[in-house]
C-alpha cells in the first residue's frame, strides 16, 4: 500500500451543473439468462435466494435481509447480458435531479412511472456516459425480512446485495464520472506514475457499492452478495462439491487485500460472474482516508498470494443498451504497463522491481502468464 495520490483523467466527461442524485445504495441487478429454468436452479436451489415472485419469462429474487422486492431479476432472452445496474435513491424526488443530471450529460433517458419490473415503482433508466445500463428508483414493494427466519436459512445464506463490479477502458475517466454522480473512492489501484487501474467507490458505508475496473467494455465483470462470516462462503464451497457442480468455483476461497474481504467467486451457467463476499469494513465517517495499493503488490488482489485463474482477466458479461441490444465491447487504449488485462491484476510478482527468475519456480509461469495477457 501506498501514499493516494489523485488519478488524472482523460478525455474527461463534462461535469454537469445540474446536481447528481441522491443514491442509497446499490439495490438489484437485472440479468438476461438464456435458461430460466436453468438459471432458477442455480440462484435458488444451490445458493440458497429466495424467489419473491416469478413467472414463465422472469425470476425476482433476494437475499435474506432485504425488505424490497427483490436483489436480482433474472429474465429469459437470447443472449446473455445485463439489463440494469439498479440504485436506490432517498426519495421520489430524487428521480427529476437523475432525468435533469444526465440529460445534462446528454444520455439517453427514460421514465417509467409503473416501473421496469414487478415490484419497483417510478423508475429511470439512462444509458451512461460509459455505456452502462443504469437504473434509478425510490418507490418499492416491501416484502418480509427473513433475518430471523433461521429455519430457511441454510449454512451459506445470502444476507445482503453487497455491489458491483465494472469493466471499463478508460478507469481515470470512469472514476472522475462517478464523483461527479456522488460516490467516494476508498480505495484504488496505481502505479508510480499515478496511473489508475481501479477503484472501489461508495454510497453506503462499506467499501464500494460498485468498482471500476480497467479492460475492455462496457462489461459487467461481477455482482456480489454478502454472508455473516467465512464460514457461510466454506458451507456454500461443500454444498457445491456434494452436489457435483464444484466446476462452478472460478476462484477463491480467499482472502482479498483490496476490501479486506473473504470471497469465493462461481460462473453461473450463462458464465455470469457471482462472488461470495464478507468482512469488509466501515467508511461512513467524512475523512475516512483512500487506500491506494502498488500496482506491483501481489497482495492486493489474495493476501495469500494464490494465483488467478485465467478466465479472471478475459471473461466478463455484455451489458444492454435501453432497447436490450448489447452494447458494443471497446477495446482498452490505455498504454500503461497494465493495458493487456482487465479486474485490476495483471503482475505476479509481490514487489516492483522483482523478476520471474527471482521467484520460486512454481509461481513462474503464474508471472508470465500476467505479462501475455
Amino acid at each position: 500500500m501506498t501514499t493516494p495520490s489523485t488519478p488524472t483523467a482523460t478525455d474527461r466527461i463534462p461535469t454537469p451543473k445540474s446536481p447528481p442524485p441522491d443514491i442509497l445504495r446499490c439495490a438489484y441487478m437485472e440479468l438476461v439468462v438464456t435458461d430460466l429454468a436453468v438459471s432458477r436452479d442455480f440462484y435458488v436451489d444451490v445458493l440458497g435466494l429466495v424467489v419473491t415472485e416469478e413467472d414463465d419469462s422472469t425470476v425476482h429474487l433476494r437475499s435474506f435481509e432485504e425488505f424490497i422486492h427483490h436483489n436480482l431479476v433474472l429474465r429469459q432472452g437470447d443472449v446473455a447480458a445485463v439489463a440494469a445496474f439498479s440504485y436506490r435513491v432517498r426519495s421520489p424526488e430524487e428521480l427529476d435531479v437523475a432525468v435533469a443530471f444526465y440529460e445534462e450529460l446528454g444520455c439517453r433517458v427514460e421514465r417509467r412511472p409503473e416501473g421496469f419490473t414487478k415490484g419497483i415503482g417510478d423508475s429511470v433508466r439512462v444509458q451512461d456516459p460509459l455505456g452502462f445500463p443504469y437504473e434509478f428508483f425510490f418507490d418499492v414493494e416491501h416484502v418480509e425480512r427473513l433475518a430471523w427466519r433461521y429455519d430457511l436459512q441454510g449454512p451459506g445464506a445470502l444476507v445482503r446485495l453487497d455491489h458491483f463490479n465494472q469493466v471499463t477502458p478508460d478507469v481515470p475517466k470512469a472514476v472522475a464520472y462517478m464523483e461527479d454522480l456522488g460516490f467516494r473512492v476508498t480505495e484504488d489501484i496505481q502505479d508510480q506514475a499515478g496511473t489508475t487501474y481501479a477503484a472501489w467507490m461508495r454510497r453506503k458505508p462499506t467499501v464500494h457499492d460498485t468498482a471500476m475496473t480497467g479492460g475492455d467494455g462496457p462489461r459487467m465483470h461481477h455482482v456480489a452478495f454478502a454472508t455473516h462470516e467465512k464460514h457461510n462462503i466454506l458451507a456454500i464451497c461443500d454444498k457445491l462439491g456434494a452436489l457435483r457442480r464444484s466446476d462452478a468455483i472460478e476462484r477463491g476461497p480467499g482472502r482479498h487485500g483490496v476490501s479486506n474481504a473473504f470471497y469465493l467467486y462461481l460462473r453461473d451457467p450463462d458464465g455470469h460472474r457471482v462472488e461470495i463476499y464478507t468482512q469488509d469494513y466501515y467508511t461512513g465517517d467524512p475523512d475516512n482516508p483512500v487506500v491506494t495499493w502498488d500496482v506491483h503488490d501481489n497482495q492486493r488482489r489474495d493476501w495469500w498470494g494464490t494465483p488467478v485463474v485465467p478466465s479472471w482477466y478475459t471473461d466478463a458479461s455484455l451489458v444492454l443498451d435501453l432497447d436490450g441490444n448489447p452494447q458494443p465491447v471497446l477495446e482498452r487504449t490505455d498504454a500503461s504497463e497494465m493495458a493487456q488485462t482487465i479486474g485490476a491484476d495483471g503482475f505476479s510478482f509481490t514487489r516492483e522491481g522483482d523478476a520471474a527468475e527471482e521467484l520460486p519456480e512454481w509461481k513462474q509461469g503464474e508471472y508470465k502468464l500476467g505479462h501475455q495477457l
